[in-house]
C-alpha cells in the first residue's frame, strides 16, 4: 500500500496532469445520460451516479466530487467524501469481516478493506480502529491499522507552532497523537482534557522536539504567550463570578470542566495573579480582592 498519485493524461491539454484517487477534486461535467454525470478526470470519466446528480448540473460546470474505484474497477465520484482521504488517519468502524480481511465502514457504499496483513491484531466485528487510509498501486484504497508504519521521523516543526491533533491512544504518560496526519507525539497526562476519546481531533502546539523523533505536544500556548492565555481566562472567570471553587488540591478534571485549561497552567496563573495582589487565596477557593470602585 502506498500512497503514490496516478497520473493521467489531459486528453484537452495535450499534457501530464497529476490527479489523485482517494481525493476531492474539481472537475469538468462532460456529459450527462441516464446513468448520471460523466467528468473528466484525465483520460478517464468518473461517474457521478443519478442518484447525486441536481436539476442545477450541466455540462461545462465544474463540481467538487470525491474520486474512487467502485464495483469493476470503475472510476466512481460522490459529493459526499468519506471521513477521511488517502494519506489521513481515521477512527473506523468494522462493518464486516471475511477470508480478505475486515471492512470499514467510512461513508461510502463501497467498504475499506484492511488485509490481514496490515491488521497487528485479528479485528473484531463493530469494534473502532485507527488506521491510515492509503492506495495500492492498481489504485485500489485501502487502509492498514500498522500507524507507525506511516508516521514520519524527520520534521520542520518548531516550538510553539500550532498543528492539528488527533489522539492514538491513552499510555501511562499521556497519550500518543498524530500530529497533522505525519508525525507521532505525546500529550501529556496533566494535559488531557476531561473526556476526551481516542479518535478525538483538536488544535495544540508543539512543546518540545525530542531526540527520539516524538514530540511532546501541548493543548495550550507554550512559553509567555501561553502563560498569558491562562492567566487571562482565570482572571476572566474570576471578574464574573468573583470566587471559583478551585485550589492546587484540585484535580486537573475540575480545572478543565470550569476554565478549560490544563492543571499545570491553572497554577502559574493563579501564581501570577496571587503575586500581582490581584486574587486571595483560600482553603477552598480563590477569589477575586475587592477594588476600591466596589467598596
Amino acid at each position: 500500500m502506498n500512497e503514490s498519485p496516478l497520473f493521467f493524461n489531459d486528453l484537452l491539454n495535450g499534457r501530464i496532469i497529476m490527479l489523485e484517487i482517494g481525493h476531492v477534486h474539481t472537475l469538468l461535467i462532460e456529459q450527462i445520460n441516464d446513468s448520471g454525470a460523466l467528468l473528466r478526470f484525465g483520460d478517464e470519466l468518473v461517474l457521478l451516479p443519478q442518484r447525486e446528480v441536481t436539476r442545477a448540473m450541466e455540462v461545462g460546470q465544474e463540481v467538487n466530487i470525491f474520486v474512487y474505484r467502485g464495483r469493476q474497477d470503475r472510476l466512481v465520484g460522490t459529493l459526499n467524501p468519506p471521513v477521511a482521504q488517502v494519506g489521513e488517519f481515521a477512527l473506523l468502524r468494522v462493518s464486516q469481516t471475511n477470508k480478505y480481511g475486515a471492512f470499514l465502514d467510512w461513508g461510502l457504499d463501497k467498504e475499506l478493506l484492511v488485509p490481514f496483513a496490515d491488521q497487528p491484531e485479528r479485528m473484531k466485528l463493530d469494534r473502532h480502529y485507527l488506521v491510515h487510509i492509503g492506495i495500492d498501486n492498481s489504485g485500489r484504497l485501502l487502509a492498514s491499522a500498522r500507524i507507525e508504519r506511516f508516521l514520519e521521523t524527520q520534521n520542520n516543526l518548531k516550538v510553539g507552532q500550532e498543528v492539528d491533533l488527533l489522539l492514538w491512544k491513552f499510555t501511562d504518560l499521556g497519550a500518543k497523537v498524530i500530529i497533522n496526519n505525519r508525525y507521532g507525539g505525546l500529550l501529556y497526562r496533566e494535559d488531557l482534557p476531561h473526556g476526551i476519546a481516542r479518535g478525538d481531533k483538536m488544535r495544540g502546539y508543539v512543546k518540545r522536539l525530542r531526540d527520539d523523533f516524538l514530540i511532546d505536544v501541548t493543548l495550550h500556548k507554550v512559553g509567555k504567550a501561553g502563560r498569558d492565555d491562562a492567566r487571562q481566562v482565570v482572571l476572566e472567570a474570576l471578574q464574573q463570578e468573583k470566587t471559583l471553587p478551585l485550589t492546587d488540591k484540585s484535580s486537573p478534571a475540575q480545572i478543565d470542566t470550569l476554565l478549560g485549561i490544563s492543571k499545570k497552567a491553572f497554577k502559574r496563573a493563579v501564581g501570577t495573579l496571587y503575586k500581582e495582589g490581584i486574587i486571595t487565596l483560600e482553603e477552598e477557593c480563590i477569589k477575586l480582592k475587592a477594588t476600591k470602585r466596589d467598596k
